[in-house]
């Protein structure tokens, strides 16, 4: 099999086996929503929530970061279930070494380490989306390499398949809350957070505006080192 037919099918093989777990874990809550609603089988709303949390901990990626975010907005959710989705934590497992070369190689070309003097293997940091290596420039300044997680873009389409299938169960099981448009204002800062070049700019902007203030740094892309998945600053 050539490499570019191999790569499409474990990308696609990625794919199916998010949907299975996403959807499982979502299955699961919605049934005991289901059983409380339908059935009359006794459910405590802070089980629900607990329940929810774990499922979505265990998924890490881009949903967990979804549900970070519905936590902190004023009566998106419940008190409960905010309380339980307070508690994620971006932390997720870091990539390891040959998955890290090999995504550096696809941003900045085979010979990329030769553009850097040092880089650091193990990451200094891991979220839902990427993960943070520390490395230097040629001159030896220090630089932080933000690196997207690979077939982000088909995970984070994924998890908002998934999240819409949420709101509608929880639509149904309370429907004092219509979470269409918390759907959409999210979907659209998911996808912004995928484009590095977007925050690259937005970067750079900040840089110019506070420029005068010498108590704030803010940190200088270096475009020749950037890529719209990989963030490198000074």
């Amino acid at each position: 099999m050539a490499d570019d037919d191999r790569r499409e099918s474990n990308r696609l093989t990625g794919r199916m086996a998010r949907y299975a777990r996403v959807g499982t874990s979502v299955g699961r809550v919605g049934a005991r929503m289901a059983a409380g609603r339908f059935l009359g089988v006794p459910t405590e709303q802070s089980d629900m929530a607990s329940d929810l949390r774990q499922a979505l901990g265990g998924l890490k990626g881009p949903l967990m970061k979804v549900a970070q975010l519905l936590a902190t907005i004023p009566d998106a959710l419940p008190s409960d279930y905010a309380a339980e989705l307070a508690q994620l934590q971006s932390n997720a497992p870091a990539m390891g070494w040959p998955f890290v070369r090999r995504r550096m190689s696809s941003e900045l070309g085979a010979g990329w380490q030769s553009k850097l003097g040092s880089f650091e293997r193990e990451a200094a940091a891991a979220a839902s989306l990427g993960q943070v290596h520390r490395a230097t420039a040629v001159d030896g300044s220090p630089l932080a390499c933000k690196l997207q997680y690979p077939d982000m873009q088909s995970a984070v389409e994924a998890d908002l398949s998934q999240l819409k299938l949420i709101f509608a169960i929880y639509r149904r099981y309370d429907r004092a809350i219509d979470p269409s448009r918390i759907h959409e204002e999210i979907a659209e800062r998911l996808r912004e957070e995928l484009d590095y070049e977007r925050e690259a700019k937005h970067q750079q902007l900040y840089v110019h505006i506070l420029k005068d203030q010498p108590r704030v740094d803010v940190p200088q892309v270096v475009p020749e080192l950037s890529t719209n998945r990989l963030l490198t600053m000074d």
